[in-house]
């Protein structure tokens, strides 16, 4: 699995001109699900996600995590994280899980999220979306649960 998180002071997702999904402040996180994922590759981002410590405490350095602050996580499908550009023009998806397996993985990732007490939204399945959101820092980061080391 692969991420995009960007700390945000707000973001929000529309589609077909109807917002779907909205956080304050908190995490945005671009979703993208391997076909070789399976259920250690959520718990293992899962696990990242939550307790990255990208906001700043007290003192004004990043040491807190969304976990301390109290802060919203909003999750958006993105299976073009997988794409490959190395060849030719147009990015090859040969990486990126079939939609039932995306689906799959994607809803239990929130709902894993969701079961450490955050407030979790997210945008919608295999749906063309606008996606909105004030990039606090900036802070973007990238993770993937096969570049374990």
């Amino acid at each position: 699995m692969r991420t995009i998180l960007q700390r945000v002071k707000a973001a929000r997702v529309e589609v077909d001109g109807e917002v779907v999904g909205q956080i304050g402040e908190g995490i945005l996180v671009l979703l993208g699900v391997g076909k070789e994922d399976e259920e250690y590759d959520v718990d293992y981002l899962v696990d990242k996600v939550v307790n990255i410590r990208i906001f700043e405490n007290e003192e004004g350095k990043m040491n807190d995590s969304v976990l301390d602050t109290g802060g919203e996580i909003l999750v958006v499908s993105q299976f073009t994280l997988y794409g490959d550009c190395r060849k030719g023009r147009r990015p090859s998806y040969d990486s990126a899980a079939p939609p039932e397996l995306a689906e799959k993985l994607y809803e239990l990732f929130v709902q894993k999220i969701r079961q450490r007490g955050i407030k979790v939204e997210t945008g919608k399945f295999r749906a063309m979306m606008d996606v909105h959101l004030i990039n606090w820092g900036p802070v973007t980061l990238n993770l993937d649960s096969k570049k374990l080391f």
